[in-house]
Protein backbone atom coordinates (compact mmCIF):
# COMPACT_ATOMS: atom_id res chain seq x y z
CA UNK A 1 0.00 0.00 0.00
CA UNK A 2 1.30 3.41 -0.98
CA UNK A 3 1.98 6.39 1.83
CA UNK A 4 -0.52 8.35 0.19
CA UNK A 5 -3.21 5.63 1.18
CA UNK A 6 -2.39 4.84 4.16
CA UNK A 7 -2.76 8.59 4.93
CA UNK A 8 -5.85 8.53 3.37
CA UNK A 9 -7.00 5.65 5.32
CA UNK A 10 -6.02 7.29 8.31
CA UNK A 11 -7.77 10.39 7.93
CA UNK A 12 -11.13 8.85 7.61
CA UNK A 13 -10.41 6.24 10.55
CA UNK A 14 -9.30 9.40 12.99
CA UNK A 15 -12.74 10.53 12.27
CA UNK A 16 -14.07 6.92 13.20
CA UNK A 17 -15.50 6.34 9.83
CA UNK A 18 -14.98 3.67 7.23
CA UNK A 19 -12.56 4.64 4.74
CA UNK A 20 -13.88 2.05 1.86
CA UNK A 21 -17.20 3.79 1.88
CA UNK A 22 -15.44 7.19 1.03
CA UNK A 23 -13.18 5.75 -1.58
CA UNK A 24 -15.88 4.01 -3.34
CA UNK A 25 -17.80 6.73 -3.42
CA UNK A 26 -15.12 8.26 -5.42
CA UNK A 27 -15.49 5.88 -8.31
CA UNK A 28 -18.84 7.68 -9.11
CA UNK A 29 -17.84 11.39 -8.26
CA UNK A 30 -17.95 13.80 -11.45
CA UNK A 31 -14.49 15.42 -12.23
CA UNK A 32 -14.70 19.22 -11.39
CA UNK A 33 -14.87 21.86 -13.99
CA UNK A 34 -13.91 25.70 -13.49
CA UNK A 35 -17.28 26.94 -14.34
CA UNK A 36 -19.40 24.74 -11.61
CA UNK A 37 -16.04 25.65 -8.88
CA UNK A 38 -16.27 29.29 -9.76
CA UNK A 39 -20.29 28.87 -9.86
CA UNK A 40 -19.74 31.36 -13.07
CA UNK A 41 -23.09 30.99 -14.38
CA UNK A 42 -24.32 32.16 -11.18
CA UNK A 43 -22.19 35.03 -10.63
CA UNK A 44 -22.58 36.44 -14.23
CA UNK A 45 -26.79 36.14 -13.71
CA UNK A 46 -26.60 38.59 -10.55
CA UNK A 47 -26.99 41.80 -13.02
CA UNK A 48 -30.15 42.82 -13.15
CA UNK A 49 -30.05 46.67 -14.48
CA UNK A 50 -33.10 48.73 -13.74
CA UNK A 51 -32.81 51.20 -17.11
CA UNK A 52 -32.23 50.87 -20.66
CA UNK A 53 -28.57 52.55 -20.28
CA UNK A 54 -25.84 49.90 -21.35
CA UNK A 55 -23.42 51.24 -18.83
CA UNK A 56 -25.56 50.68 -15.43
CA UNK A 57 -24.41 47.36 -16.02
CA UNK A 58 -21.30 48.15 -15.76
CA UNK A 59 -21.69 50.42 -12.44
CA UNK A 60 -23.86 46.97 -11.06
CA UNK A 61 -20.67 44.88 -11.66
CA UNK A 62 -18.04 47.31 -10.67
CA UNK A 63 -19.88 47.74 -7.06
CA UNK A 64 -20.19 43.78 -7.10
CA UNK A 65 -16.16 43.15 -7.56
CA UNK A 66 -15.83 45.78 -4.48
CA UNK A 67 -18.13 44.04 -2.36
CA UNK A 68 -15.95 40.50 -3.31
CA UNK A 69 -12.75 42.69 -2.47
CA UNK A 70 -14.38 43.72 1.06
CA UNK A 71 -15.32 39.96 1.26
CA UNK A 72 -11.54 39.23 0.92
CA UNK A 73 -10.15 41.90 3.16
CA UNK A 74 -12.77 40.53 5.88
CA UNK A 75 -11.36 37.14 5.58
CA UNK A 76 -8.29 38.45 6.04
CA UNK A 77 -9.10 40.55 9.25
CA UNK A 78 -11.04 38.23 10.75
CA UNK A 79 -8.10 35.37 11.09
CA UNK A 80 -6.43 37.92 12.38
CA UNK A 81 -9.46 39.43 15.55
CA UNK A 82 -9.49 35.29 16.51
CA UNK A 83 -6.07 33.98 16.50
CA UNK A 84 -4.55 34.17 20.23
CA UNK A 85 -0.99 35.15 20.53
CA UNK A 86 0.20 36.69 17.30
CA UNK A 87 3.27 37.33 15.88
CA UNK A 88 4.77 39.93 13.93
CA UNK A 89 5.23 37.98 11.11
CA UNK A 90 1.96 37.19 11.26
CA UNK A 91 0.74 40.47 11.17
CA UNK A 92 2.79 41.97 9.01
CA UNK A 93 1.69 38.91 6.41
CA UNK A 94 -2.35 39.72 7.09
CA UNK A 95 -1.57 43.49 7.25
CA UNK A 96 0.08 43.19 3.75
CA UNK A 97 -2.60 41.74 2.17
CA UNK A 98 -5.46 44.19 3.33
CA UNK A 99 -2.94 46.66 1.70
CA UNK A 100 -3.04 44.86 -1.72
CA UNK A 101 -6.80 44.76 -1.74
CA UNK A 102 -7.21 48.48 -0.92
CA UNK A 103 -4.65 49.36 -3.60
CA UNK A 104 -7.17 47.02 -5.82
CA UNK A 105 -10.20 48.82 -4.39
CA UNK A 106 -7.85 52.57 -5.38
CA UNK A 107 -6.75 51.60 -8.66
CA UNK A 108 -10.21 50.12 -9.83
CA UNK A 109 -12.02 53.28 -9.19
CA UNK A 110 -11.02 54.62 -12.57
CA UNK A 111 -13.89 52.32 -14.21
CA UNK A 112 -16.55 54.61 -11.95
CA UNK A 113 -14.77 57.73 -12.94
CA UNK A 114 -13.14 57.05 -16.86
CA UNK A 115 -15.45 53.98 -17.18
CA UNK A 116 -19.14 55.07 -18.38
CA UNK A 117 -21.25 57.72 -20.01
CA UNK A 118 -21.47 61.02 -17.95
CA UNK A 119 -24.77 62.33 -19.22
CA UNK A 120 -25.77 58.35 -19.15
CA UNK A 121 -24.87 58.10 -15.62
CA UNK A 122 -26.34 60.67 -14.47
CA UNK A 123 -29.59 60.02 -15.91
CA UNK A 124 -30.04 56.04 -14.93
CA UNK A 125 -28.67 56.64 -11.34
CA UNK A 126 -31.92 58.93 -10.10
CA UNK A 127 -33.60 55.05 -10.72
CA UNK A 128 -31.40 53.99 -7.69
CA UNK A 129 -32.53 56.74 -5.41
CA UNK A 130 -32.38 55.72 -2.24
CA UNK A 131 -29.71 53.21 -2.43
CA UNK A 132 -26.20 54.12 -2.27
CA UNK A 133 -22.77 53.00 -1.57
CA UNK A 134 -23.48 53.96 1.73
CA UNK A 135 -25.19 51.35 2.95
CA UNK A 136 -22.20 48.44 2.38
CA UNK A 137 -22.63 46.29 5.42
CA UNK A 138 -18.91 44.98 4.50
CA UNK A 139 -17.45 48.05 4.72
CA UNK A 140 -18.11 48.57 8.22
CA UNK A 141 -17.90 45.25 9.32
CA UNK A 142 -14.25 45.69 8.31
CA UNK A 143 -14.18 48.92 10.30
CA UNK A 144 -15.21 47.22 13.69
CA UNK A 145 -12.56 44.00 12.82
CA UNK A 146 -9.89 47.01 12.33
CA UNK A 147 -10.25 49.11 15.31
CA UNK A 148 -11.77 49.86 18.74
CA UNK A 149 -15.58 52.31 18.29
CA UNK A 150 -14.27 55.10 19.83
CA UNK A 151 -11.17 55.40 16.70
CA UNK A 152 -14.71 55.52 14.07
CA UNK A 153 -16.10 58.69 16.28
CA UNK A 154 -14.61 62.11 14.96
CA UNK A 155 -13.63 65.01 17.35
CA UNK A 156 -17.70 66.37 17.23
CA UNK A 157 -19.07 62.92 17.69
CA UNK A 158 -16.59 62.75 21.05
CA UNK A 159 -17.78 65.98 22.59
CA UNK A 160 -21.51 64.21 22.09
CA UNK A 161 -20.59 61.09 24.21
CA UNK A 162 -21.93 60.35 27.28
CA UNK A 163 -19.84 59.34 30.32
CA UNK A 164 -18.09 55.61 29.81
CA UNK A 165 -20.01 55.48 26.63
CA UNK A 166 -21.89 51.96 25.88
CA UNK A 167 -21.73 49.91 22.47
CA UNK A 168 -24.95 51.56 21.73
CA UNK A 169 -23.72 54.95 22.75
CA UNK A 170 -21.15 54.64 20.08
CA UNK A 171 -23.32 53.89 17.33
CA UNK A 172 -25.35 57.30 17.75
CA UNK A 173 -22.43 58.80 17.43
CA UNK A 174 -20.55 57.15 14.93
CA UNK A 175 -19.03 59.15 11.77
CA UNK A 176 -21.00 57.32 9.01
CA UNK A 177 -24.07 58.34 10.89
CA UNK A 178 -23.57 62.41 9.45
CA UNK A 179 -24.45 60.98 6.49
CA UNK A 180 -27.75 60.81 7.02
CA UNK A 181 -28.67 62.27 10.12
CA UNK A 182 -29.37 65.90 10.73
CA UNK A 183 -28.14 66.46 14.12
CA UNK A 184 -30.24 69.66 15.08
CA UNK A 185 -33.46 68.19 13.64
CA UNK A 186 -32.67 64.62 14.09
CA UNK A 187 -34.43 63.57 11.16
CA UNK A 188 -32.62 60.45 9.20
CA UNK A 189 -32.79 60.05 5.33
CA UNK A 190 -35.01 57.09 4.29
CA UNK A 191 -31.52 55.56 3.29
CA UNK A 192 -29.96 55.81 6.78
CA UNK A 193 -33.22 54.24 8.08
CA UNK A 194 -33.12 51.52 5.78
CA UNK A 195 -29.70 50.51 6.27
CA UNK A 196 -29.56 51.29 10.06
CA UNK A 197 -32.92 49.36 9.98
CA UNK A 198 -31.13 45.68 8.38
CA UNK A 199 -27.92 45.98 9.85
CA UNK A 200 -27.47 48.23 13.24
CA UNK A 201 -27.96 45.43 15.40
CA UNK A 202 -25.73 42.81 13.67
CA UNK A 203 -23.54 45.78 13.70
CA UNK A 204 -23.84 45.99 17.46
CA UNK A 205 -23.43 42.40 17.57
CA UNK A 206 -20.41 42.24 16.23
CA UNK A 207 -18.62 44.84 18.07
CA UNK A 208 -19.51 43.29 21.12
CA UNK A 209 -18.18 40.16 20.25
CA UNK A 210 -14.53 41.81 19.00
CA UNK A 211 -14.29 44.06 21.94
CA UNK A 212 -10.56 44.18 23.07
CA UNK A 213 -9.82 41.57 20.19
CA UNK A 214 -9.77 43.82 16.92
CA UNK A 215 -6.46 44.13 14.78
CA UNK A 216 -5.46 47.53 16.56
CA UNK A 217 -5.97 45.36 19.87
CA UNK A 218 -3.55 42.74 18.80
CA UNK A 219 -1.16 45.41 17.49
CA UNK A 220 -0.98 46.83 20.62
CA UNK A 221 0.32 43.95 22.49
CA UNK A 222 3.70 43.61 20.22
CA UNK A 223 6.69 46.01 21.34
CA UNK A 224 8.54 46.99 20.30
CA UNK A 225 6.83 47.66 16.95
CA UNK A 226 9.86 47.50 13.99
CA UNK A 227 9.78 50.36 11.63
CA UNK A 228 8.79 47.71 8.74
CA UNK A 229 5.77 47.17 11.00
CA UNK A 230 4.80 50.50 11.54
CA UNK A 231 5.38 51.42 8.08
CA UNK A 232 3.07 48.59 6.97
CA UNK A 233 0.31 49.27 9.32
CA UNK A 234 0.43 53.64 8.89
CA UNK A 235 0.15 52.31 4.79
CA UNK A 236 -3.13 50.16 5.53
CA UNK A 237 -4.56 53.40 7.63
CA UNK A 238 -3.63 55.41 4.86
CA UNK A 239 -4.77 53.54 2.02
CA UNK A 240 -7.95 52.73 3.17
CA UNK A 241 -9.06 55.81 5.42
CA UNK A 242 -7.47 58.92 3.18
CA UNK A 243 -6.55 57.41 -0.35
CA UNK A 244 -9.78 55.70 -1.01
CA UNK A 245 -11.94 58.12 0.37
CA UNK A 246 -10.07 60.78 -1.50
CA UNK A 247 -10.77 58.79 -5.00
CA UNK A 248 -14.12 58.21 -4.24
CA UNK A 249 -14.90 61.96 -3.14
CA UNK A 250 -13.24 62.94 -7.16
CA UNK A 251 -15.64 60.34 -8.47
CA UNK A 252 -18.67 61.91 -7.30
CA UNK A 253 -17.20 65.77 -7.63
CA UNK A 254 -16.47 64.09 -11.40
CA UNK A 255 -20.43 63.33 -11.64
CA UNK A 256 -22.06 65.48 -9.18
CA UNK A 257 -20.40 68.95 -9.05
CA UNK A 258 -17.76 68.84 -12.39
CA UNK A 259 -20.62 71.32 -14.31
CA UNK A 260 -21.08 73.30 -10.95
CA UNK A 261 -24.74 71.59 -10.85
CA UNK A 262 -24.03 70.47 -7.17
CA UNK A 263 -26.22 67.66 -7.39
CA UNK A 264 -27.04 65.22 -4.48
CA UNK A 265 -26.12 62.01 -4.19
CA UNK A 266 -29.03 58.93 -4.49
CA UNK A 267 -28.71 58.67 -0.66
CA UNK A 268 -29.49 62.63 0.02
CA UNK A 269 -26.16 62.83 1.56
CA UNK A 270 -24.13 65.97 2.11
CA UNK A 271 -21.40 63.99 0.31
CA UNK A 272 -18.60 66.71 -0.52
CA UNK A 273 -18.26 66.85 3.49
CA UNK A 274 -19.26 63.40 4.11
CA UNK A 275 -16.87 62.07 2.01
CA UNK A 276 -13.71 63.59 3.30
CA UNK A 277 -11.12 62.28 5.20
CA UNK A 278 -10.63 65.60 7.31
CA UNK A 279 -14.61 64.99 8.33
CA UNK A 280 -14.40 61.30 9.01
CA UNK A 281 -11.37 61.33 10.96
CA UNK A 282 -11.29 57.58 10.63
CA UNK A 283 -8.19 56.00 11.62
CA UNK A 284 -7.05 52.50 12.79
CA UNK A 285 -4.26 52.66 14.43
CA UNK A 286 -4.49 56.69 16.24
CA UNK A 287 -1.29 56.14 18.00
CA UNK A 288 0.73 55.42 14.90
CA UNK A 289 0.76 58.96 13.89
CA UNK A 290 1.68 62.54 15.23
CA UNK A 291 -0.66 65.18 16.41
CA UNK A 292 0.25 67.39 13.53
CA UNK A 293 -0.61 64.50 11.16
CA UNK A 294 -3.94 64.08 13.01
CA UNK A 295 -4.87 67.31 12.60
CA UNK A 296 -4.01 67.73 8.97
CA UNK A 297 -5.49 64.03 8.14
CA UNK A 298 -6.53 63.92 4.53
CA UNK A 299 -4.81 67.51 3.42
Amino acid sequence: MSNVNKKIIGKYEELGENPETYLKGLLHAKPINYWDYIEVDTLLSLQKPRTHFKDESIFIMYHQVTELTLKMMIHEAEQIVVADNVSEDFLINKISRLNRYTKMLITSFDIMRDGMDYEDYNTFRNTLTPASGFQSAQFRYLELYCTPLINLINEEGKKRLPKNPSTEDYFEHIYWKDAGLNRNTGKKSLTLIEFEKKYLNKFIDVAKKVEGQTIEDKVLTIAPLSNDFKETLKTFDKLYNVDWPLVHLKTAEHYLNSKGEGKAATGGSAWAKYLHPKYQQRKFFPSLWSKEEKENWGL
